[in-house]
């Protein structure tokens, strides 16, 4: 891992116009480990003029042609897997096992969009799916043109795969913004396109800070889309700014996920389902099921075997493969959850002794792992995006109830189900407002299927096929049908 950052503009790495630099910290240890340049509105400028020089070209390549540049950026992925993961690990404070994960489906993220791009050429000039007497219609997809990307730190590598591949396989130009809290394995990708040779000026990194690089990317007039995930007031903050221009926008935010227990599902699968939706990455996760909604009837042994599990967490040094909960990712993120720990004592929330009553490590950002029951629909914790390893649980009496309290929220991202027939976590599942829901199941996120939600969660989605249409323009020709 490089000990200091550049700028990636135009296929080169060069100084950054800002003049001061920003420390990017060790979570586990807290050391900075790195320096990242705090970029300006000029850095935004020459990577934005560099995209639109690149465009032209660009989006006239064949879908075949970009489909083998994504193939290029997961192969170098692959070759770079170890150091990655272990760059992940030590920049982010997540566990090696999960880093291993987050680059794998980076991974299979570039490879789903390089085929979604060789398809594409057959695609154009298509003719509608809807005739119309006497007019031939057929169907063009055009790139949306530059797109200003913007990564949180939670999943790196994984949410920029998100967006860069399917820019890069509509034919777009990037200007993307990796979170200066993680952006070390980011620049990675940036490495691996001059590798690969992608033509000058297709991706652009800008490294930086929201009041730095964040607010002149979204102000830029030369930027056509912003896609942008992370959270609700920054998201607020996007949308306000693209509106003056009328820009297309993307929104991925927060989340405050239902998971419901069903009184005949298995207890040790539902005690594990609950688990790695909560205390994977430490909670940090915009999908996270913080909300336990569990039948009245088998509530006691739930929490009995959540407890357990809890007791058993090691938490440690994200680099011991022993580690199964990482420090929280900074310093700032700790305060905040520390802020709503303080919340539940006001409110006289009630932990479970086993859950809460952990010795944390004094090196690191640590939070313990927390579950708290019976908490009332009203309470901070239960509607409020925490975003650390905070569980909060109620009992309910019917399927009915399950869901009305679940759809109760501000946001719908996700939801989980866990019972013990397929038939009646699916109609459970058709009720819920959420735009990702696991049945009986891990929280997956494969390329194939589109990701977001509703409500506060964000506008539009991610991956699959709409993923590619999230940085398309349809663009229908319409003639005489005997032409």
């Amino acid at each position: 891992m490089r000990d200091s950052c550049q700028q990636f503009i135009d296929g080169q790495w060069r100084a950054s116009d800002g003049g001061r630099d920003l420390d990017v910290v060790d979570p586990y240890r807290e050391t900075v480990i790195a320096k990242l340049p705090a970029g300006n509105a000029r850095d935004v400028d020459e990577a934005v003029r560099a995209a639109r020089e690149a465009l032209p070209a660009w989006r006239r390549l064949s879908g075949e042609a970009r489909g083998r540049y994504l193939e290029g950026l997961a192969d170098g992925l692959a070759e770079r897997h170890a150091a990655l993961c272990q760059t992940i690990s030590l920049n982010g404070g997540k566990p090696l096992a999960e880093s291993q994960l987050d680059v794998d489906d980076a991974i299979a993220c570039y490879r789903y969009y390089a085929d979604l791009a060789r398809q594409l050429d057959a695609r154009q000039g298509e003719p509608s799916a809807q005739p119309v007497a006497g007019v031939q219609i057929r169907r063009y997809f055009d790139p949306v043109g530059v797109v200003g990307l913007i990564t949180p730190w939670n999943f790196p590598l994984v949410t920029a795969a998100w967006k860069i591949a399917p820019a890069l396989a509509a034919g777009c130009c990037i200007v993307f913004k990796p979170s200066e809290v993680v952006p070390m394995p980011e620049q990675a990708i940036a490495d691996i396109a001059q590798a690969i040779d992608l033509p000058r000026g297709v991706l652009n990194l800008v490294n930086g800070d929201g009041r730095g690089i964040g607010e002149a990317l979204t102000q830029h007039t030369g930027i056509d889309k912003i896609s942008f995930t992370g959270s609700n007031p920054t998201g607020e903050t996007v949308m306000r700014v693209a509106a003056t221009g009328i820009r297309n926008v993307s929104l991925e935010l927060g989340g405050k996920s239902p998971i419901i227990v069903t009184e005949d599902a298995d207890i040790a699968q539902a005690a594990s389902l609950v688990m790695n939706g909560i205390f994977a990455n430490a909670g940090q996760i915009c999908s996270a099921t913080s909300r336990l909604l569990v039948h009245q009837a088998v509530a006691e042994d739930l929490y009995a075997a959540l407890s357990r599990h809890i007791d058993a967490l090691v938490m440690g040094d994200p680099l011991d493969e022993a580690t199964t909960l990482g420090p929280l990712v900074s310093d700032k993120q700790r305060t905040t959850v520390d802020r709503y720990l303080a919340f539940a004592k006001d409110e006289g929330l009630i932990p479970v002794r086993e859950a809460s009553h952990r010795e944390i490590p004094r090196q690191g950002f640590f939070v313990a792992p927390t579950l708290f029951r019976d908490v009332p629909v009203e309470s901070r914790l239960w509607r409020e995006e925490i975003f650390g390893p905070v569980l909060c649980a109620r009992q309910f009496a019917s399927d009915d109830e399950a869901v009305a309290v679940a759809n109760d929220s501000d946001y719908g991202l996700a939801a989980s189900v866990v019972s013990g027939g397929h038939e009646r976590a699916s109609a459970i599942a058709r009720h819920l407002t959420a735009g990702s829901i696991w049945t009986n199941i891990d929280q997956v996120a494969p390329p194939q299927a589109a990701w977001g939600g509703g409500k506060k969660s964000g506008i539009g989605r991610e991956l699959g096929p709409e993923g590619l249409a999230a940085y398309q323009e349809l663009k229908q020709v319409m003639a005489p049908a005997d032409t």
